[in-house]
């Protein structure tokens, strides 16, 4: 067996994990243990390397700072051998391992049994110049996705399934719907396998699986390795994502990623794991998720240009020393409001107001119709209750609250006029997404009608319930159709998307304020609690186009009652006329008017608004 030197004499200050030097290794582990050692362990397979006797070098007691132990082991040949560490007799995988060898295959539980090692020898990446877009807020479309579930359907059409090279091969698919930004459920490498809760010191003996699987990733995770099983068939996971990361850059596009925390990790380990995905992998942006210390990250210099995603930024000083917008405040607010709305409940129309407009100053927000945690947006018309019996817990997870509408009917249903009704709906929460001022997200499969099959919590569900049906690409392709010219229009038109957010003053004294709300007489809204009808007009002047030119003006007429209801139209400036771009009612085709074939409208004065319908008046020159 061979015997290593330690260096005892290297007082260079190291990260945690395990750093690559002149001459060999230095290591540093965190272990409240009277004694530790690193074990060393042949690079074969998983199996084997687990079933070896490993190298065991002791740390020694002069290195020992607090609870971190360190040293610096001299060698090199140190490319054969991966690593673990043992405390008092217990093994441990290394928290801030960079890849690890032993969880190649999704849902096995021999490997799930299997101590992860991760491997000493660093592979070279050639970034080849790579650049992050630095997309600003108001310019994004975002793609929430799951690296499996993307693309494992047999529908998917690409080669290997489920990994980070599939994603790869649906980024021109992303580009041509119109997306800006790809976000991702958690990649660190998570364990899959769920073991009971009072699996850890079980006096009873070995703990049984319970049979599921954690396919979201919210569990504690190895939070500096990408999951080994989202690479291709013997493929390095740490290669293939830097290599989809390249792949967005290069078509101009960009990767967020969510990370989820415990809360049980310090903040030191939270604060290194951030820095090392950003700049590792060129990260555009993080996603932090469960409960992880947001505000310690916000004064970070290394952090100060990436997109920064939490539930709230509540209690930060207003004063932020960053020029560039990066934070971003992600949760259900927009869905809860928007959906409500939707369906025609009361005293809504104040909250939707105040959706289409928010856009605040100190960050960014990230609105959605549908998250992985709730119903998908053809759930959203199909199901009034979750249907979660799949999960085994007898339909009592998941939320109660899911402000849906079946349109009638529960579950699938061939009617012809309730399925209009539902593509109907769907038209609708589309423009109230797209349109509205923050930056829009897209649940995958949204576009081409994806369901679950009214589950709202398929946390478990690694199957056809949350693997997307490509095949409804064609069966829904009119839907697919008007998510792709929406996203088109809300990029053509910047008073949809503006700097900063409108607040209904005429601050560039050109007659008309940016945004301005009216009812059944101009300029008169009614925002009564049982109302659900009301008009926004946009003045053009405060938008303006890439080559400096101002955009058009526009009225979105918001009709979610069950009757029909008349608007008010405002007079536009001299030489314009009101066209209609949009109109999701019931007699449309298909709802949306390509550019320049918009039909004007009869009556420049008033228009009546079918039931249930959303119509997008555009204010351009007559012809």
């Amino acid at each position: 067996m061979k015997q290593y030197q330690i260096d005892n004499h290297d007082e260079t200050e190291y990260p945690m994990g395990l750093t690559l030097v002149n001459g060999g290794i230095h290591i540093s582990v965190e272990a409240e243990a009277k004694v530790c050692s690193l074990l060393l362990f042949p690079q074969k397979s998983a199996k084997a390397a687990a079933d070896a006797e490993p190298v065991r070098v002791a740390f020694p007691e002069e290195g020992r700072i607090g609870n971190v132990w360190e040293m610096t082991l001299l060698g090199d040949d140190f490319d054969r051998w991966s690593y673990a560490f043992e405390a008092d007799g217990k093994r441990f995988s290394d928290p801030y391992g960079r890849r690890f060898c032993g969880r190649e295959k999704w849902g096995d539980l021999e490997q799930a049994e299997t101590l992860p090692v991760s491997p000493i020898r660093k592979d070279a990446f050639d970034w080849d110049g790579d650049r992050r877009p630095q997309i600003p807020y108001k310019d994004c479309i975002v793609y929430c996705a799951h690296v499996r579930g993307l693309t494992k359907h047999a529908s998917s059409g690409v080669r290997e399934k489920g990994t980070f090279g599939a994603v790869a091969e649906k980024i021109p698919y992303l580009k041509e719907l119109g997306i800006t930004t790809l976000e991702l459920l958690p990649v660190a490498e998570f364990q899959e396998i769920m073991m009971p809760e009072h699996a850890e010191g079980n006096p009873y003996g070995k703990p049984e699986p319970t049979g599921k699987l954690n396919y979201w990733g919210y569990a504690p995770a190895l939070l500096f390795a990408p999951k080994a099983s989202y690479a291709g068939y013997r493929k390095n996971p740490v290669l293939e994502l830097k290599n989809l990361v390249k792949k967005l850059h290069q078509e101009g596009m960009e990767l967020v990623l969510q990370l989820y925390f415990t809360g049980k990790e310090s903040p030191s380990l939270v604060l290194d794991a951030v820095r090392h995905w950003v700049r590792e992998y060129h990260l555009d942006g993080v996603h932090l998720t469960g409960q992880a210390p947001a505000g310690f990250l916000v004064q970070d210099p290394y952090l100060s240009d990436v997109k920064l995603w939490a539930n709230s930024w509540d209690g930060l000083p207003s004063h932020r020393p960053h020029s560039v917008r990066r934070l971003g405040e992600y949760n259900d607010g927009f869905l809860t409001d928007m959906r409500r709305a939707l369906k025609g409940d009361e005293d809504q129309m104040n909250n939707l107001l105040f959706r289409i407009r928010r856009n605040p100053e100190g960050c960014g927000v990230l609105n959605y119709m549908a998250g992985v945690n709730g119903f998908t947006m053809m759930d959203m018309v199909s199901y009034e209750q979750k249907h979660n019996e799949a999960n085994g817990e007898h339909n009592r997870d998941g939320n109660e609250y899911n402000y849906s509408w079946n349109c009638g009917v529960e579950g699938p249903s061939r009617k012809k006029k309730l399925t209009e009704l539902r593509r109907r709906q769907l038209r609708n929460a589309f423009l109230m997404l797209f349109l509205s001022q923050g930056t829009p997200v897209l649940l995958a499969g949204d576009e081409f009608g994806n369901s679950q099959e009214g589950n709202n919590n398929a946390y478990c569900q690694d199957n056809e319930i949350s693997w997307l049906n490509w095949r409804l690409l064609k069966t829904n392709h009119d839907l697919y159709d008007f998510v792709k010219h929406v996203i088109a229009f809300r990029k053509e038109h910047p008073v949809f998307h503006m700097s900063t957010e409108p607040n209904g003053m005429d601050y560039l004294a050109c007659g008309h304020p940016d945004i301005s709300y009216h009812g059944v007489k101009a300029w008169c809204p009614e925002l009564e609690h049982f109302r659900r009808q009301v008009g926004v007009m946009y003045c053009g002047a405060y938008g303006r186009r890439p080559d400096g030119t101002e955009d058009d003006y526009f009225f979105v007429a918001y009709n979610m009652h069950w009757e029909p209801h008349e608007f008010a139209l405002p007079r536009l400036p001299k030489g314009k006329m009101w066209h209609t771009a949009f109109d999701t009612g019931e007699n449309s085709v298909n709802g949306c008017y390509e550019a320049g074939q918009e039909p004007v409208l009869e009556e420049q004065k008033h228009f009546m608004v079918p039931a249930r319908t959303i119509m997008v008046l555009i204010g351009k020159k007559r012809q």
